[in-house]
């Protein structure tokens, strides 16, 4: 599989994690209770998942090789995708510091939570649609089969050095097990 097909299949992923997201937080806007277990969860993957592994590659792979064809790296579509990608960090640091509180019984803490958690529901969504209709088909046209190549082979790698063999299959699994909890959807994307 080709790397920009293979960031656009683990959009799907993080796009699914969000839906499920949005869910909790509507349900917590509904004073309803909701399992600060799967809310970690959530993070977790975000963590790892989507910025590590996800942001790990275009960040340490594709943008830098975009930068080498000719693609500026500040004033760009890159220098916005950094910069959303160090947006979202700061808000799942916020929604991490809320979850930590409102597991110590602080109720304003669910307000906090609900803020960071919108603030990267809705930077996520956008960003996600930016890279697959404006960043991702630059990057399509720049690479010959052979550096495509290559740039796959460094995404294997990362996936299994940084992250750790099998770790993307157990998020994916975690992703699928919230969306039919909360959302009652049977759909999982896999990417490999």
């Amino acid at each position: 599989m080709e790397p920009i097909r293979r960031l656009m299949n683990e959009h799907r992923v993080i796009e699914h994690a969000i839906d499920v997201l949005d869910k909790i937080v509507s349900l917590i806007e509904e004073g309803k209770g909701v399992d600060t277990t799967d809310i970690k969860s959530i993070i977790d993957f975000i963590q790892t998942f989507a910025d590590r592994c996800h942001h790990g590659k275009e960040e340490g792979i594709l943008f830098p090789k975009m930068v080498e064809k000719g693609v500026p790296r500040e004033g760009g579509p890159i220098g916005v995708m950094l910069e959303e990608h160090e947006t979202g960090r700061d808000a799942v640091r916020r929604m991490l510091r809320a979850v930590e509180l409102m597991e110590q019984g602080r109720v304003e803490a669910k307000e906090d939570f609900v803020r960071a958690a919108l603030d990267y529901i809705t930077l996520l969504r956008n960003h996600i649609d930016k890279e697959d209709n404006v960043l991702f088909p630059i990057a399509k046209n720049l690479f010959s089969s052979e550096e495509i190549e290559n740039m796959m082979s460094e995404f294997n790698r990362v996936e299994k050095e940084d992250i750790g063999e099998g770790v993307h299959e157990k998020y994916e699994e975690l992703i699928h097990s919230l969306l039919k909890k909360y959302l009652h959807r049977e759909e999982g994307h896999h990417i490999h």
